[in-house]
């Protein structure tokens, strides 16, 4: 069965991009998205450096763009999973009356002790953000 998966985080040019790359090649027939908070770099595509450390590992995210969340992805996909509680709180504030999508952060899944995805485009650290999301999306595939 396929599952539809959103991958949320603030401006959808680091983070977000990177978990929906690594998800889409680990799990092919999921459908994958990603989407920012803000509309900071709405249409721009992943920010360099976090392209150049995802590609060294074979992983590509050329083709995505950013684009805004929306009250409407709650139903577009089957679960919603953010970087961080500050997006999560803010993906909550768009939830629709009623609206049951089932909305996580990404480091609820696996066992890494993290609580949250740190921001590489601040952190500077790419290759430690994705060796977390790597785990955490290995961690989401295996629940199914």
């Amino acid at each position: 069965m396929s599952k539809r998966i959103l991958f949320v985080c603030l401006g959808n040019i680091c983070r977000s991009p990177s978990a929906h790359a690594v998800t889409r090649a680990l799990a092919p027939d999921w459908q994958i998205d990603s989407a920012g908070t803000s509309d900071w770099h709405v249409g721009e595509p992943p920010y360099g450096p976090m392209q150049k450390a995802a590609r060294a590992r074979g992983i590509e995210m050329a083709d995505l763009r950013a684009r805004q969340f929306g009250p409407a992805d709650f139903d577009a996909f089957d679960m919603i999973v953010a970087m961080d509680a500050d997006n999560l709180a803010r993906i909550e504030a768009q939830r629709p009356a009623g609206n049951e999508t089932p909305v996580h952060l990404l480091t609820d899944f696996g066992n890494t002790g993290a609580d949250h995805v740190p921001d590489p485009y601040y952190t500077r650290d790419f290759d430690g953000c994705l060796d977390l999301i790597e785990a955490c999306a290995r961690a989401l595939i295996a629940r199914g």
